[in-house]
């Protein structure tokens, strides 16, 4: 892939300036964490007996939040009455093993210290769940602000980028969003942010459907489209 081209060879739109501040989503976007988030599910389903369901199964389901992660497991609605304890054994088996096989994903590391700061993290994962991952992958400092899941309006909403925004005292047009997900290239897309797609979990043509600014095979570019660095800090 072509920095900052899309899949298809068409670029939607260039990319302004040195951010003044950048966004990352977590899973599929700046760790791997599609094994554990799959064992959770699958002891939290053997809890309640339902059967196990295979890892690729549950991988497809990951990306709007813990509560429509396990409702999908489920397959009911997310107004069923074993949703809420499913989520809670769901919840309970990650943080027993949440990085046993988290790793970061190719360029993360690398981009963590050569981008300008400052950085936010919007992510649908609920809060506790994510601080335990950044606290085990040594990230826990990385970010000047943390969106989590609870914290509000989960994405594809931009209740979570604008929170950031006004944290990190950033204007939109100061701001670029990295994620793999459909969810987050419409958060930035609404909350007026430069959108930048980077494979991950997500069907890359869904993503595409969102109309990503840019594309990116991974991390290792963004430093690239930044131009020369500003800030820098050790995550």
């Amino acid at each position: 892939m072509t920095l900052g081209l899309l899949p298809r060879g068409a670029t939607r739109r260039r990319p302004p300036p040195a951010p003044r501040a950048i966004l990352f989503d977590l899973d599929g976007t700046l760790v791997d964490s599609r094994r554990d988030i799959a064992n959770a599910c699958n002891a939290a389903l053997e809890a309640m007996g339902r059967p196990r369901l295979p890892d690729e199964r549950v991988r497809a389901m990951i990306g709007d939040g813990a509560r429509a992660l396990v409702a999908r497991a489920l397959a009911v609605d997310l107004s069923h009455p074993d949703v809420a304890p499913t989520l809670e054994a769901f919840q309970a088996a990650y943080a027993t093993a949440p990085t046993t096989h988290t790793v970061l994903l190719p360029g993360a590391r690398q981009a963590l210290h050569a981008l300008p700061r400052p950085f936010a993290l919007v992510t649908n994962k609920p809060r506790a769940m994510t601080e335990l991952v950044l606290a085990g992958l040594g990230l826990d400092r990385a970010f000047d602000h943390v969106y989590a899941g609870g914290d509000g309006p989960l994405k594809p909403s931009p209740a979570g980028v604008a929170r950031a925004l006004e944290a990190l005292s950033r204007g939109a047009a100061d701001a670029w969003l990295v994620g793999d997900g459909p969810q987050d290239v419409a958060a930035g897309r609404a909350a007026g942010v430069y959108t930048i797609a980077v494979p991950g979990l997500a069907d890359v043509d869904a993503v595409d459907a969102e109309r990503p600014d840019a594309w990116i095979a991974s991390l290792a570019e963004l430093a690239e489209l930044s131009g020369p660095p500003a800030a820098r800090r050790s995550p």
